[in-house]
This record gives structure tokens, sequence and C-alpha cells, in this order.
């Protein structure tokens, strides 16, 4: 049995909902992706939603399902990533939509997972369901990219964010650089860290900047805050040392001060030797971690290491109409070895934000 003709704009409408209802669990279903789904009747009434609140616990398809109870017989169900197909933590939700004897699903996105990738739809359509997939697709994809980036590449998405003014500098010749954006800039970056599983500094940013590296109360969770420092010559009172509000990584060598390393895990904060020490290995690490997506919040140099081992794919700048000059100042990538114009990095599908008196370009590298 086949339900009605839905028109497009009404399944755009009903994606867009299930992407809705997907964000309520930003930055906690790590390495799982954020799915939401909608039941929807014949005379276009919604009769049941739900969301996948995080790994180990069931899909969007199940809880909407429920919601809907006797209601999800002949009704169209959506869901934002196709329905998988295969056991894992849980249950396939294709055999759910099945034995709830839905009439259609329609998809946003295949599921770059080897495990589903087409699977789900096509043992739908062996059951008699209707499917259509690609609604949205684009909105999709840019919801779950760091999951996509996950699957395809083996290591977590790396977002790369700095705040400059119109010249070019992140801090004056001093090193001072509070603040160079306005508060609701700031609070941008504060919301953008909800979606990522970790946020990284290196150690000069402890010293001098002594930061929080919280959602400050945008949003929970908090990430895990990383900090990579070869030596471990870090002050031993510090923001991210307390770790009651969000708990904190510390990468290390070998050679590393060891009274240093000592005195931090006693305050709870956990140290991590790595041989050798590089943004790629920790990407590794993060990955192995089952991280998504990972916030880059570090200096020039560290920034340009990482940009160089391949560790950071996208970009969020955050541009201030001030210009303060300075031979030395800080400008927020290192050097990259570039000497000729055509060798610069591009940036790809691009996008400018207007966020109060400041701009944030995003872009991918």
């Amino acid at each position: 049995m086949n339900a009605s003709p839905i028109p497009p704009e009404f399944d755009r409408q009903m994606m867009l909902r299930c992407l809705e209802l997907a964000r309520q669990a930003l930055g906690k279903t790590a390495p799982n992706p954020l799915v939401g789904s909608v039941v929807v009747q014949d005379d276009y009434n919604i009769v049941g939603e739900g969301f996948h609140p995080g790994a180990g616990q069931p899909h969007a398809e199940v809880f909407a399902l429920r919601d809907a109870g006797e209601q999800a017989k002949g009704a169209t169900v959506y869901v934002n990533l196709e329905p998988c197909n295969h056991y894992g933590r849980t249950p396939p939700c294709t055999e759910a939509l099945i034995k709830a004897k839905v009439a259609k699903v329609v998809v946003g996105m295949i599921d770059p997972n080897p495990l589903v990738a087409g699977q789900g739809v096509e043992r739908l359509k062996q059951a008699g369901i209707e499917v259509i997939v690609g609604v949205e697709q684009e909105a999709c994809q840019q919801l779950n990219e760091g999951f996509i980036h996950r699957i395809l590449h083996h290591q977590p998405l790396g977002i790369f964010k700095y705040a400059m003014t119109l010249d070019g500098k992140i801090a004056t010749t001093t090193g001072h650089s509070a603040w160079i954006t306005s508060p609701t800039a700031r609070q941008q970056v504060h919301q953008l860290r909800v979606a990522c599983d970790a946020v990284i500094v290196g150690g000069n940013t402890v010293r001098r900047d002594n930061p929080h590296l919280t959602t400050h109360n945008q949003g929970k969770p908090n990430p895990l805050r990383v900090v990579m420092s070869r030596k471990l010559d870090l002050p031993l009172e510090a923001n991210l040392w307390d770790i009651k509000e969000a708990n904190t990584l510390v990468f290390t060598t070998k050679d590393a001060d060891p009274d240093c390393q000592e005195q931090l895990q006693k305050k709870g904060v956990e140290v991590v030797v790595l041989s050798p020490l590089t943004p790629k290995t920790v990407m590794t690490h993060l990955y192995e971690r089952q991280f998504l997506s990972v916030l880059w919040e570090c200096g020039g140099t560290l920034a340009a290491s990482a940009i160089a081992e391949g560790a950071i794919q996208k970009i969020w700048a955050f541009i201030a109409p001030k210009i303060i000059g300075g031979k030395t100042a800080p400008s927020p990538v290192g050097d990259l070895g570039l000497t000729q114009m055509n060798q610069a990095l591009t940036l790809e599908r691009v996008r400018l934000y207007s966020i109060g008196s400041d701009y944030l370009i995003e872009g991918y590298l």
C-alpha cells in the first residue's frame, strides 16, 4: 500500500524538521551521527517524532515510531540519514520500520558507512516500502560532516578557528589579544564548541591567554580540552586544570618535566605521552577515542603544522574591523614554506556571515 502523493515542498519541510530534531543531540552522539525522524500520516499530520540521543541508545526512527504508536501503520517516515540494516549496539532500524508497516520512507542522504551504504534502502524496498532518497541532501551532509569525514578518512574532522584584525593580526606586538572580536562573535564561538568533541591549543596559548575553552553556558556538553606541550613548561595554576566544568587532556613527550606531569595528574588532568607528538598523531589518538569533530584554537606555529599535516579541513575565520599594525605582531598561521602566490591554499565552498560588528568566513581546504 502506498501513501497518497505528498508535494516535494512538504518533504523538504519535514526533512528540515528532522535536522532540527537531530541538532538537539549536538556534541553528544560521537561516534554516531546526528539523526532526527518524523512520522506523518496521509493528512499531513505529524504523528511521531524522535532523535538519536547518543551511542548505545535507540536510533531516531525507533523513538519516532514509538511516539507514533499504532498511527505509524501506512504512514510516511522522514529521516535525515539512511536507516541502518545491521546489528550494532542496537537492532537494525529497517526491521523496526517494516514491523511498524509504514508505507513510505523519505531519506535525506545515503549512509557513507560501508556497513549501511545503500543496504538499508534496498531492504526497505524488498519489503514493499516506497523509498525516496536525497531530500535536502546538502543540508543533511553539512550537519553530519564530522561523521562523514571520520568514516571516509579515519580521522576526526579538523576545524581551525581564529579571530584576527582587518590587517591579519591575532595579537599586538606585546602578545595582548583580549579581545579582538565583539561579545556577539565570542558567543558564536562558544556555540560552535558545543558541536565539537575536543578543542586543541598549544602550550603558548595556555601561558599567554589562560583560556577556559568551555561553551560558557551556551549549551552542553563542554568539549574535551586538549593541550599539546612537548616539555610541559606550563603554569601549575591555569583555568584548564580546573576539571569541575570540563575534562582536560595533555599530550606530551617522554622528555617532558616529570614534576609538572605529576602535579597535573594530581589535579585530575589526563596526561598522554605520544611519540612523536604531532598534530597527526594527536588526531589519530582522538579518532581512536571515537571523536567526530575537533576544533583547533591554537596559535600560528601549531596551526601551520596542523594544516601541513592534513589535520585541518575546515576554517572558521572571525574578522574584526580593526587595525593594529606591527611588523612582529603575530598572524593566525605560521610558516607553511610557501614562496609563490600560486602555492597559496585556496578555500572552497566559502560562506560569509555578518556577526555583530564582525564577519565570519567559513570554508574548506
